[in-house]
Formats: C-alpha cells, sequence, structure tokens
C-alpha cells in the first residue's frame, strides 16, 4: 500500500508561482509513474501532468503546457509540480497520483490508470 501526502498549496495572486510536492511511503517509489490532477469547484477532476518512472518522460495538459513544469526525485520518494505564471482558473485542489506500471515511459492522462492518490491540497490564485 503505498501513501502519498501533498504539500505547498496556499494563496496567490494571479501572475504568482508555487510548488507542490507530493512525498510517497510504503512502495517502491521508482516502479511507479506519477501524475498530478486537479478538480476545482463543481468540476470533474482533470488531468494536469504526468511523468514516467525515471523522470525521462513527461506529458502536460494543454491548459498547463509552458507554465507548469513536473519533476520527480526518486531518491526522496517525491514528486513535484512547479506552477509559473498561475491563473485564476488554476485554482483547484491538486492531487498526485501513482501508478504501479512496468513500461519505462508510461505516463498516463488517464485517471482510471492510476492506483493511489494523495489528500490534495488546496491552491487558490486570487485575481
Amino acid at each position: 500500500q503505498v501513501q502519498l501526502v501533498e504539500s505547498g498549496g496556499g494563496l496567490v495572486q494571479a501572475g504568482g508561482s508555487l510548488r507542490l510536492s507530493c512525498t510517497a511511503s510504503g512502495g517502491t517509489f521508482s516502479s511507479y509513474s506519477m501524475g498530478w490532477f486537479r478538480q476545482a469547484l463543481g468540476k470533474e477532476r482533470e488531468f494536469v501532468a504526468a511523468i514516467s518512472r525515471s523522470g525521462q518522460f513527461v506529458t502536460y495538459a494543454d491548459s498547463v503546457k509552458g507554465r507548469f513544469t513536473i519533476s520527480r526525485d526518486n531518491a526522496k520518494n517525491t514528486v513535484f509540480l512547479r506552477m509559473d505564471s498561475l491563473k485564476p482558473d488554476d485554482t483547484a485542489i491538486y492531487y498526485c497520483a501513482a501508478d504501479w506500471t512496468l513500461g519505462l515511459a508510461t505516463r498516463s492522462s488517464s485517471r482510471e490508470e492510476y492506483d493511489y492518490w494523495g489528500q490534495g491540497t488546496q491552491v487558490t490564485v486570487s485575481s
């Protein structure tokens, strides 16, 4: 059983930056591709970014491409989401998720592929 704990959320003005962290325990972190998703009030949970097991491959939602950067440190069992040029539309609860996979390039944008989820961290961007 893998436990995921997110941190780094908060209140920021539009145009500002935040860095989210997600630390895993209870499993072999390098066996999982990792993803970030978000859910705004009244909306479906949506894909933000994903990273392969080694960190070599990444994928982004079009809405965050060029503004957000996903990375990971397997020695620290942690995945990061650097968010720059934040907009009010980025306001949501952000969740990290882990997908156990044998695929070295796997980084799914589908919620159904992920096996474990964190509790989420709130990000609020004021205009």
